[in-house]
């Protein structure tokens, strides 16, 4: 099993910054892929990021390109989500997920262990 607890999320102005962080622990040399999804209400979870444990390759979805850095601490089992020149629109809870199979996937059916959340507002 892998645990993960996300934290950082908060009220933000657009044009602001916030710094998500996914503390994992658990089976985490278990996992290859993490990734960070986002979901606003009446929407379905849709892919934000990801980062693999080794070599530490980025995938972004088109909607943060350029804004947001996803970045990983080995040593402290913790993944990152700096996100930067944020907007109205990206308001939503953010998730952190684990994926066990070794490849990069980008829906939330291809990850294995999720965190409970943590909301992102960007006022306008």
């Amino acid at each position: 099993q892998v645990q993960l607890v996300e934290s950082g999320g908060g009220l933000v102005q657009a044009g602001g910054s916030l710094r998500l962080s996914c503390a994992a622990s658990g089976r985490t040399f278990s996992t290859y892929v993490m990734g960070w999804f986002r979901q606003a209400p009446g929407k379905e979870r849709e892919f934000v990021a990801a980062i693999t444990w080794i070599g530490g390759n980025t995938y972004y979805a088109d909607s943060v390109k350029g804004r947001f850095t996803i970045s990983r601490d080995n040593a402290k089992n913790t993944v990152y989500l700096q996100m930067n020149s944020l907007k109205p629109e990206d308001t939503a809870v953010y998730y952190c997920a684990a994926g066990l199979r070794l490849r990069v996937g980008f829906h939330p059916k291809e990850y294995d262990y999720w965190g409970q959340g943590t909301q992102v507002t960007v006022s306008s």
